[in-house]
């Protein structure tokens, strides 16, 4: 099968450090070429893969000055989808897998192309609605059923939820002395409560994340006096290389999410490393966690995490990892997309 995949080009692929989709992708991409496929990444062209890169530009616009500019950042976006568009029609492939999301959809249509779209944000957007659902009958796939609930009425053709490179995480079977924080500050992530449930329950904190150019203001102004060094230790954005440790060697994975999570890759890590995960009752959380057995899934009150903390030695940590030994590997992942891509292909 000759495969079409569209990332985004914030980051390259994998990504360096912090970026979700662009590790999903590039997990599918590498598993495809395994499973013996043509793949086509289109994608920045600082990335490493066994695909066929085709480069849309040069490399990561995040990596690019002017880009701190969010209005020039979102015009890079649309002149990387003409890019993409052009490349596509000289490929011609059997199908199209688009993972850069909305602004693709409305030139989909034009290539004659069997494609499909995997949402990778939440669906509450109003303007994002308003551009799905004027082309509602294109083909979909959710990253976890709480994904679709604020938009049910799109043409969703499976839920394949993300999967991971289970050899890049080491198990850990005792756990460590530190709460762990990893992704992203910003409001929606929670690390503020995360600062507080260590500093009540009486626990190191490590915040391993990334500060994105919108959120420098918000980590300066709420975060950054919080953090002493000591207590509360700001490690900043951590790449493949030492995300393993970082996880495995945890306590536990605090995730005090404040909004409908679609999927949360690493709330996945964690497990794998054998590290439960106390995670807000929102979004996909029950669709990953078990509560009680993978970690606490809990009630968004600072109270409820504190007692999930104090909990945490009832959770055995081969549990965690056999969670997504069953559920989220990347070859899990990609055998669920070939089976949409036949059936799509077969239209």
């Amino acid at each position: 099968m000759k495969i079409a995949l569209l990332s985004p080009f914030e980051e390259p692929v994998p990504p360096e450090k912090y970026g979700g989709t662009e590790l999903v992708v590039y997990n599918l991409a590498e598993t495809l070429i395994d499973y013996g496929h043509k793949v086509y990444l289109l994608a920045s062209g600082d990335s490493k893969t066994r695909a066929q890169l085709v480069p849309i530009f040069p490399r990561a616009i995040r990596k690019e000055p002017m880009a701190s500019d969010m209005n020039v950042r979102n015009s890079l976006k649309y002149i990387g989808i003409g890019r993409v568009v052009d490349e596509l029609m000289k490929i011609k492939p059997d199908i199209i897998h688009n993972h850069i999301g909305w602004r693709f959809i409305p030139f989909a249509h034009h290539l004659r192309v069997s494609t499909l779209t995997t949402l990778h944000g939440p669906l509450d957007v109003a303007y994002q609605q308003f551009v799905y659902g004027s082309f509602s009958s294109a083909s979909y796939v959710s990253i976890s059923n709480a994904q679709r609930e604020p938009f049910p009425k799109l043409n969703y053709v499976a839920t394949v939820y993300n999967g991971i490179d289970l050899k890049a995480f080491n198990f850990v079977d005792r756990p460590g002395e530190y709460l762990a924080f990893l992704g992203r500050i910003s409001p929606e992530k929670g690390p503020k409560i995360a600062i507080e449930v260590a500093k009540k329950v009486g626990m190191k904190l490590k915040i391993a994340a990334k500060v994105d150019a919108v959120d420098v203001e918000y980590f300066k102004k709420e975060i950054e006096p919080l953090i002493d060094g000591k207590r509360i230790e700001f490690i900043g954005e951590i790449g493949p290389d030492i995300k393993s440790d970082f996880l495995g060697n945890a306590y536990a994975l605090l995730a005090p999410i404040q909004w409908r999570e679609p999927f949360g890759l690493f709330i996945v890590e964690a497990m794998a490393c054998g590290t439960p995960v106390i995670v807000t009752n929102m979004g996909s959380a029950p669709e990953l966690v078990i509560d009680g057995e993978t970690g606490f899934v809990v009630p968004n009150k600072i109270s409820s995490f504190v007692g999930a903390v104090k909990k945490i030695q009832q959770i055995d940590r081969k549990k965690c990892y056999n969670r997504v030994k069953d559920y989220f590997t990347k070859e899990r992942m990609t055998e669920n997309y070939l089976r949409v891509y036949e059936k799509l292909i077969k239209k």
